[in-house]
């Protein structure tokens, strides 16, 4: 995996997606995963209206509970990533202890890549694998 050096610009696109129990798929998401919340906002009966989640090594998401006259974005279980990881091997193995569903094994690509992938509790779909994409010109 590539380490970001000083001239990489922080994340400025921020996948989004809706779920039916937030506050599950953020467990979810932080206890098994490895995501980090950054930060909840609710409304006065505990509503998740907006929530960050950082990748430890790297970017993140944003999601939010949905809701009666909430943001129009991707149905919950309609949302899919790609998440960089430097050990998938070891994620897939935690992730399996969870009890997570894994719905493709580990493998090696035909482009250098090892990956698996995973279907969280909403039905949304993560891929995890070492290919950081292809390098920026210049950088």
């Amino acid at each position: 995996m590539s380490t970001p050096n000083a001239n990489t610009p922080a994340p400025q696109v921020w996948p989004t997606l809706r779920a039916k129990d937030a506050d599950a798929l953020i467990r979810f998401l932080v206890d098994a995963v490895g995501f980090e919340e950054t930060t909840a906002h609710r409304d006065d009966s505990g509503v998740v209206h907006h929530a960050e989640l950082a990748w430890p090594e790297g970017g993140g998401v944003m999601l939010g509970q949905e809701r009666e006259g909430g943001a129009k974005v991707t149905p919950p279980g309609a949302f899919s990533a790609y998440v960089v990881t430097a050990d998938p091997d070891a994620l897939h193995d935690r992730l399996v202890a969870a009890g997570a569903e894994i719905t493709t094994a580990p493998f090696d690509t035909d482009y250098g890549s090892r990956d698996f992938a995973l279907r969280d509790p909403e039905g949304n779909a993560w891929h995890f694998g070492t290919y950081p994409g292809h390098p920026r010109e210049g950088g």
